[in-house]
C-alpha cells in the first residue's frame, strides 16, 4: 500500500496512537501542571489524527470515515510507526519518546504546509504550531532531567537509549508520498543532538533498527492498546449519543 492514502493513514495513525499513550498519564504525571500539559498534548495529537484520518478516508473512497478507521481496524491494518505504540515506561521514557516524535513531526508538518496537496498543506500549517510546543515541552524536561541529579540523569539517558532505535523507521522511504521523510533527517538529527548536548546526555550509537509499522507489522503492545481504545465502539456499534 503506497501513495497519498498510505502516507496520510500512517500519519493519522501515528497521531492517534500517540494521543492514546499520552492520555494514559492523566492523573499519573509527576506534577499537577504536567498532568494538564500532557493531556493537552494528547488532545493536540488527537485533533491531528481526526484531520488526517478524515482525509485518508476520503482518499480511500471505500465509504469509511474517521471513526471506522480508528475503531474498526485490527492491529495489522494500522500503519503507525513502532515508536508511538511502545509503553510509556517511566516519565523519562515518555519524554524521550515525545522528543523524538515532535522533532520528527515539526519538520514533517512544516514541509507538508508547502506541499501541492491543499488538504495536507492546510493540516500541516495547523499542526506544525502545535508540534513546536510539543518539542519545546519535551526538550525542557529532557534538559531538566539530564542535567539534574545523578538518578535523574541515569533515567533520562536510559530513556533515550531505549527509544532511539525506533527513530530510524520514521525516515524510511514512502513511495508516492508528497514529502520524502528522508529529507527531514538532517533537521531531526541537529535538533535532537542540540537538546542532548545541553542535557549532558549521549546520543546512542546506531545498532538494532526495528521496523515494520508502516507495513502493519507491530509489537504486541499495539494489540493491547487497541483492545482498550476500541472496546466501547465495538461493544455498541453504531450507537449515538
Amino acid at each position: 500500500m503506497n501513495g497519498p492514502f498510505a502516507f496520510t493513514l500512517g500519519l493519522g495513525d501515528d497521531a492517534l496512537i500517540a494521543a492514546q499513550r499520552l492520555a494514559e498519564w492523566t492523573t499519573h504525571a509527576p506534577e499537577m501542571e504536567e498532568d494538564i500539559a500532557l493531556a493537552n498534548i494528547a488532545l493536540d495529537q488527537l485533533g491531528a489524527a481526526r484531520l488526517l484520518l478524515s482525509y485518508a478516508a476520503e482518499l480511500e473512497g471505500a465509504g469509511r470515515d474517521e471513526d471506522a478507521l480508528a475503531y474498526l481496524r485490527d492491529d495489522r491494518e494500522f500503519r503507525n510507526c513502532l515508536l508511538v505504540e511502545q509503553p510509556n515506561g517511566d516519565f523519562a521514557v515518555t519524554m524521550a519518546k515525545l522528543l523524538v516524535l515532535s522533532a520528527y513531526q515539526l519538520p514533517l508538518y512544516t514541509a507538508l504546509a508547502g506541499c501541492a496537496d491543499e488538504r495536507l498543506a492546510a493540516i500541516g500549517a495547523k499542526t506544525r504550531k502545535e508540534s513546536a510546543y510539543h518539542l519545546d515541552h519535551a526538550a525542557l524536561w529532557v534538559r531538566r532531567l539530564g542535567d539534574g541529579t545523578d538518578e535523574a540523569h541515569r533515567r533520562m539517558q536510559a530513556g533515550i537509549d531505549q527509544v532511539w532505535p525506533y527513530a530510524h523507521e520514521l525516515f524510511a522511504a514512502q513511495p508516492g508520498a508528497p514529502v520524502d521523510p528522508a529529507t527531514l533527517r538532517g533537521d531531526f538529527d541537529s535538533t535532537v543532538a542540540a537538546v542532548l548536548a545541553e542535557a549532558t546526555l549521549t546520543l546512542p550509537e546506531s545498532g538494532w533498527v526495528p521496523a515494520g509499522g508502516r507495513d502493519g507489522v507491530h509489537t504486541e503492545h499495539l494489540s493491547f492498546l487497541l483492545a482498550e481504545m476500541q472496546v466501547l465502539h465495538r461493544a455498541h456499534p453504531g450507537a449515538r449519543w
